[in-house]
C-alpha cells in the first residue's frame, strides 16, 4: 500500500515538505508503540534521509526505540557523523549493525532458482539474513528510509537492500554482489527489474511477510542551478513503492549521452569517500559513457584505504583491480578472495576490463599502494589546481589550454551512458 507518493523531474520539496509528507504517512499508519529506523550511514549523506529520520523521532519521541544504520560492509559511523546527519538524535538510540556476528538467516533461496537467475552461471543457494534487532527486536513499526538512485550490484539503490543487505550477513552480502558481478553490471545498472533484486524479492516475499515494515524512499536529482534537491518522496509498505521511485530516478539520475566520454574528471567529496570501495562509483557509474582508451581521473582528496573493511581493505591490496577474467581466476586459485565474494565482486566492478585508463588522486594513499592495486597515480594538489571544483561545472568545460574534460561532482547521484552502451 503506498502511504505517500510525491515527485516529478520539475519538483524541488523543501524541508517542511518532507516533514509534512512523512507526518501524513505515519498518521495513517496508526499508534505504534515500539519503533525501530533503518536509515543509511553516513555515505548516503545526500540521500536526505538523515532529515527523515530526524522528523521520525520528533513525530514518535520516546515510541522511537532503536535506529540502526544499514552498514552493510561499511565502517560505523562516528559521533561526528551522527551529530551531522541526524542533529538532535539521541545517540543512545545508535545501534552498530555487525554483519559477521550479528544476523539470522531467516530463509533460503534455492540454488535453482539462483541458477534459473543466472542463466546456470552460478547454482548456490542464497541466504536471506537480517540483524537480529530486525528480524526479533519485537518493534511494531520498521522505518527503512533511503535513496532510490542507480546502483552497481542491484540496479536500483534501496527497497529491500536496506534490509538483506544493510543489515545483511557476510554470506549474504557476499553471494549477492557475486551474482550481479558475474550476471554484469551493465546488465544490471539502472534498472530495477534483474537477479539481484529478484532473489531479494523472493525473499520478501517468502520470509518477511510478518515484519511491519514501511519504506521511505527519496529521489534526489539537481535542479537547473546545480544544486542537489529533492525530487520525490515515495513511502508505502510493498514493491509498489520502490517502482515508483525508481521510475522517477531513471528520469532525474540518469545521463544518456550522443557520444563516449574520451576524458571524464570525477570529485570525490573528502567526507563522503575515504576508500575505492566507495570511490570507484566514479568507475561504475561512468563506464558506459567512456569511450575505448578514454581517461578517467578521479579527484580524491579523503582516500584513505581501499576497503570500508579491514579483511576486505586487505584482499584489495592483495590482488587488485584485474578485470573479470583474471579476477575468476584468481578466485578459483586463492581460498582467501573465494572466502569473501563481494570483495571479489567489487574487484570486477572497480576494473575499466581494459578499454579506459584510471587514475587517482588519493590524499593519504602514496603512489605505490595506488599503482599497487592496477591504477595509475597523480598528485591531488597538482590535480585539484588543474581541475579545480569550485570552478568546474557538471557535464563538458574546455579548460583554458583548450582540452575538453566531463566533469562529475557526484557519482553517487547518478549513471552516465552512452546509447550503444545501454544495454537493454
Amino acid at each position: 500500500m503506498i502511504y505517500f507518493k510525491h515527485g516529478s523531474e520539475n519538483t524541488s520539496m523543501t524541508p517542511q515538505e518532507l516533514k509534512e509528507g512523512l507526518f501524513e504517512a505515519l498518521k495513517k499508519l496508526g499508534e505504534r508503540k515500539n519503533v525501530l529506523v533503518i536509515p543509511p550511514d553516513y555515505t548516503r549523506y545526500h540521500s536526505r534521509a538523515g532529515e527523515l529520520t530526524t522528523y521520525a523521532y520528533a513525530y514518535y519521541g520516546d515510541k522511537l526505540k532503536d535506529i540502526l544504520p544499514a552498514l552493510g560492509t561499511h565502517f560505523a559511523m562516528s559521533d561526528e557523523e551522527i551529530s551531522h546527519m541526524f542533529p538532535g538524535v539521541p545517540k543512545s538510540l545508535f545501534r552498530v549493525h555487525d554483519w559477521r556476528n550479528d544476523v539470522v538467516t531467516v530463509g533460503r533461496v534455492p540454488g535453482t532458482y539462483v541458477a534459473e537467475l543466472t542463466n546456470g552461471a552460478l547454482d548456490y543457494d542464497w541466504p536471506a539474513q537480517l540483524n537480529k534487532l530486525v528480524y526479533s527486536g519485537g518493534h511494531d513499526l520498521i522505518l527503512s528510509v533511503g535513496q532510490v538512485v542507480p546502483h552497481e550490484v542491484i540496479g536500483m539503490a534501496n527497497y529491500n537492500k536496506n534490509l538483506f543487505v544493510g543489515t545483511g550477513g557476510a554470506e549474504g552480502i557476499n553471494k549477492s554482489h557475486f551474482v550481479g558481478a558475474v550476471y554484469g553490471m551493465e546488465r544490471v545498472m539502472g534498472r530495477a527489474e534483474n537477479p539481484v533484486r529478484s532473489l531479494l524479492n523472493f525473499a520478501s516475499d517468502n520470509f518477511i511477510k510478518n515484519l511491519p515494515v514501511v519504506y521511505v524512499h527519496t529521489v534526489v536529482g539537481r535542479n537547473p542551478d546545480g544544486k542537489l534537491a529533492v525530487k520525490g518522496l515515495f513511502i508505502g509498505d510493498d514493491i509498489e513503492v520502490f517502482t515508483l521511485a525508481a521510475e522517477l530516478s531513471l528520469k532525474v539520475n540518469f545521463t544518456m549521452l550522443n557520444n563516449p566520454i574520451k576524458k571524464a574528471v570525477v570529485y570525490l567529496d573528502p567526507s563522503e569517500f575515504k576508500s575505492t570501495w566507495l570511490g570507484n562509483k566514479s568507475v561504475y557509474r561512468t563506464r558506459m559513457a567512456l569511450a575505448h582508451g578514454a581517461e578517467l581521473i578521479v579527484l580524491a582528496p579523503g582516500l584513505r584505504e581501499f576497503g570500508e573493511d579491514p579483511e576486505i581493505d586487505k584482499l584489495i591490496r592483495k590482488y587488485g583491480y584485474r578485470g573479470t577474467p583474471e579476477t575468476l581466476k584468481l578466485l578459483k586459485e586463492n581460498q582467501d578472495l573465494a572466502d569473501n565474494l563481494s570483495a571479489a565482486a567489487h574487484l570486477i566492478h572497480g576494473s575499466s576490463e581494459g578499454r579506459f585508463s584510471i587514475t587517482y588522486c588519493p590524499g593519504k594513499l602514496t603512489k605505490e599502494q595506488i599503482e599497487g592495486v592496477n591504477f595509475k597515480h597523480a598528485d591531488v594538489d597538482t590535480m585539484l589546481k588543474k581541475y579545480n571544483p569550485e570552478e568546474l561545472r557538471d557535464g563538458y568545460n574546455t579548460m583554458p589550454d583548450g582540452e575538453e574534460i566531463f566533469y562529475i561532482s557526484n557519482p553517487a547521484i547518478g549513471l552516465w551512458a552512452t546509447k550503444d552502451r545501454f544495454i537493454n
